[in-house]
């Protein structure tokens, strides 16, 4: 078989669309007549075809060819129950209408039943088979992935056992970590196990996809503070790990979400497609340049913007954008903000509604964002007290917005003025992921007036995985207006301002597996929250109307 992963659709326009795949060997791909060669890393191959000539406010069905054989829909009795592929393109007719689904922290299947009793049915694996039956005018427009596609320092049982045995074939076992991929032939076999069962890889080549990457994807705590950066760097294996990780985000997740016109201004890109051979020089290049930190800058910015419809997206790149060793401490560098700030406040008069995403949420449980603030306080003084608050850091994660402070009230501020202008959106949330439970909070920031654009930050974590015992108390309490007034009143007698904002909960928390769909419909919008009950069964378990502010 010539086409190992995919095709996967990402970008999409009025006329053009991205189409993603990884094949088996090098060759031309052809998708609707539109083709792109092959590029090679470390004898693996991969192909972004640009489709153009698309109509807008059209469905068309898609196959693909590689050297001139037809390669997908896949023969695998497997894949017979989906619909073909298609691509569908926005335009007048469907401006003010969206669907779009999103989650994070998505585990892989595997075949051990005691993993699969504890992590229990898959959300996105249930809307895939649920959105075969239905028809096309009800499946969604966008798939926001919010991190942890990849749990790259978890492993399943049987990608652990490839991996050990490759390292022991080749020699390479030394330091690395028995149960973690560190080189990118290990990142290739993991994302080829977690995106290649039926239902999602049908998911992904029919519904545009926009990612990010969070800390699993490279590993847990990932760039949680400067002392873990140097804490890593020690290990012998850690240089290899991090060039792989970034390399393969790159590759597999980063390229789709940029447009037509983007990836032909892209220096990178167009060098990649100019090199004759092995491209894994110039991907293990820029992957170092993505690591450093210089003069309060990373060397390239993952945050992108989709425009989809009057509705518009900036996903925020809250993980490898973080500023640490500058002695500041920032979630993104000074020219990153810059550029969220220009694009989130760009032509204003042509949006109705604006996404913000970012990986982790910005704003917490009241009591544990306020835990994160106290903290990032403490790791700040010098000596022992410092080094403690840093230990508590790490040890708690304490990594989400309120523990970047300043960065926090940065975004509050941007979100104010966007939330006050003439021509302001209905709505603007901010979509979030990683803290293993789901929710729904009203944002009330100081200075915006009641008929400024609602505020909300929404969260759905995990798609698929296990919720840790400790979690559902913690969150549950961290939600209470007693624990609130508590940590706000202990946190402001140590010397931390409260931020210029205050939320309310008005759905969730909600523990388990869930998806979550941001329906707009014109001026008005509303989320929900649907858990799979089976494996072909969705059940609604919370629903907010975000313009009306209130759930259902």
């Amino acid at each position: 078989m010539s086409l190992l992963l995919g095709p996967t659709l990402r970008h999409v326009s009025d006329t053009t669309a991205l189409v993603w795949v990884q094949t088996e060997n090098a060759g031309t791909v052809d998708v609707l007549g539109c083709s792109a060669p092959t590029f090679e890393v470390q004898n693996h191959h991969f192909a972004l075809v640009t489709v153009t000539g698309l109509k807008p406010d059209s469905v068309t069905e898609y196959q693909v060819t590689f050297n001139g054989a037809t390669v997908w829909p896949l023969t695998d009795p497997a894949f017979s129950e989906f619909p073909p592929s298609v691509i569908r393109t926005r335009g007048p007719d469907t401006a003010h209408r969206l669907r779009a689904i999103f989650g994070s922290c998505r585990y892989p299947k595997t075949e051990v039943k005691k993993i699969e009793s504890k992590i229990k049915h898959d959300a996105l694996d249930s809307y895939a088979s649920r959105m075969a039956v239905r028809p096309i005018d009800q499946w969604p427009d966008a798939l926001i992935l919010l991190g942890d596609q990849l749990y790259a320092d978890e492993l399943p049982p049987d990608e652990q056992r490839r991996v050990n045995k490759r390292r022991a074939r080749h020699h390479r076992n030394g330091n690395r970590p028995p149960d973690e991929v560190v080189s990118f032939a290990e990142y290739e076999r993991l994302y080829r196990h977690s995106w290649g069962d039926p239902e999602i890889r049908w998911l992904m080549s029919t519904v545009p996809t926009a990612m990010i990457f969070d800390d699993h994807d490279i590993r847990d705590d990932w760039n949680t503070s400067a002392s873990w950066r140097v804490s890593m760097a020690k290990e012998p294996w850690w240089q290899d790990r991090i060039r792989a990780g970034l390399a393969s985000y790159w590759v597999y997740q980063h390229l789709g979400n940029l447009s037509p016109d983007e990836l032909a201004d892209n220096e990178d890109y167009q060098r990649l497609l100019a090199i004759a051979g092995d491209t894994w020089s110039h991907l293990a290049e820029l992957a170092g340049r993505a690591d450093r930190e210089i003069e309060a800058h990373k060397g390239i910015r993952f945050s992108y913007r989709w425009d989809l419809g009057r509705t518009r997206l900036i996903m925020i790149d809250s993980r490898n954008g973080r500023i640490l060793e500058s002695g500041e401490r920032m979630m993104i560098g000074e020219e990153e903000f810059r550029w969220v700030e220009a694009k989130a406040e760009e032509h204003p008069e042509q949006l109705d509604h604006l996404m913000l995403a970012s990986s982790v949420p910005w704003l917490m449980p009241p009591a544990i964002g306020d835990l994160e603030t106290l903290n990032e306080k403490a790791a700040d003084r010098p000596g022992r007290r410092g080094r403690f608050g840093e230990f508590l850091r790490r040890a708690g994660d304490f990594e989400h917005w309120p523990a970047f402070y300043k960065s926090l009230v940065r975004l509050a501020e941007m979100i104010t003025r966007i939330a006050n202008h003439p021509d302001r959106p209905a709505t603007i949330s901010v979509l979030s992921g990683d803290v293993h439970h789901s929710y729904a909070a009203r944002a009330r920031l100081d200075g915006v007036s009641p008929s400024g654009s609602a505020v909300h930050q929404l969260v759905c974590s995990p798609v698929h995985n296990y919720v840790p015992l400790f979690v559902k108390p913690a969150f549950a309490l961290g939600w209470t207006r007693p624990a609130a007034a508590f940590t706000r009143w202990w946190v402001r007698r140590h010397g931390v301002e409260s931020p210029p904002l205050t939320w309310t909960n008005v759905c969730g928390p909600l523990f388990g597996n869930t998806i979550a769909t941001l329906e707009v419909d014109g001026r008005s919008a509303e989320v929900f929250f649907e858990q799979p009950r089976r494996t072909t069964s969705l059940e609604e378990v919370g629903r907010v109307s975000l313009t009306e502010s209130t759930s259902v």
